[in-house]
């Protein structure tokens, strides 16, 4: 099937200019011509396509992303091999700034007892102070607000390390119960949800039902949580704020 540059650009979610820039420099040439000379893409060519942007997605620059689709010595499933190992690791680094972020919007001051190498270590380059104001204005007079600034200000580095580490097992078991097709309002992705609640139990303040849907409801009101679940998993916000809304239900 032959595709004129304006469907594949469409399909695609790409612009013409950008096709035909990836034409110019041979990281994409269509495999044929119209008599008239417009460009044709077949199904080969959007798979091509397919594979571009993959690796943009995940930074490579595009000499790179040509140097490694034209390697006669790699087959197509080894780059889906190398993808899925790439997009493995930057599941882990999101899962990491989720738990982060999740505190920072939480609490108002993180007041937390860590040099700037602790700090980057725990934190990497997202800035856990960044939402601080913008906390305090939405929690600052509620009492989960002020047990959580209470406990945070005693821990340390090892405790914010620990914390990073369970938060990104319960992340990876929480997309492997997504990947496997159990409904969000099942009892393994309840369970999930339920964990959920008791680790921001644990860590910051008492998690009740009614506080544990309200957050749920955040994930996908608030633009910035739901950028993260989806690019953790996509469909991640809305599943998670269906099973955290279906535990509460079944426990009340």
């Amino acid at each position: 099937m032959a595709w004129t540059v304006g469907r594949v650009a469409k399909a695609a979610g790409v612009t013409v200019r950008t096709l035909h820039h990836y034409d110019e420099i041979g990281l994409l040439s269509p495999s044929g011509r119209s008599p008239a000379g417009y460009r044709r893409y077949d199904d080969a060519d959007l798979e091509r396509l397919q594979l571009i942007r993959y690796y943009r997605e995940l930074g490579f620059p595009l000499e790179e992303i040509a140097t490694i689709l034209d390697d006669p010595d790699t087959d197509p499933a080894a780059h889906l091999r190398r993808q899925h190992e790439l997009l493995t690791g930057r599941i882990t680094r999101l899962q990491e700034m989720v738990a982060a972020i999740e505190f920072a919007m939480e609490a108002s001051r993180m007041d937390i007892r860590l040099t700037p190498e602790e700090r980057f270590e725990v934190f990497g380059d997202f800035d856990p102070d960044a939402h601080a104001e913008e906390a305090q204005r939405r929690w600052g007079g509620s009492e989960a607000y002020r047990e959580s600034a209470r406990r945070v200000a005693g821990y340390g580095k090892e405790d914010w390390l620990r914390n990073k580490a369970e938060n990104a097992d319960w992340g990876r078991r929480f997309v492997e119960v997504m990947d496997s097709g159990a409904p969000a309002d099942g009892p393994t992705a309840m369970a999930l949800a339920e964990e959920h609640r008791q680790l921001v139990s644990r860590w910051f303040y008492e998690c009740t039902y009614e506080i544990h849907t309200g957050l749920a409801d955040m994930y996908v009101a608030d633009e910035r949580f739901t950028a993260y679940y989806e690019a953790i998993r996509p469909g991640m916000a809305a599943y998670l704020n269906e099973a955290i809304h279906a535990n509460a239900i079944s426990r009340a």
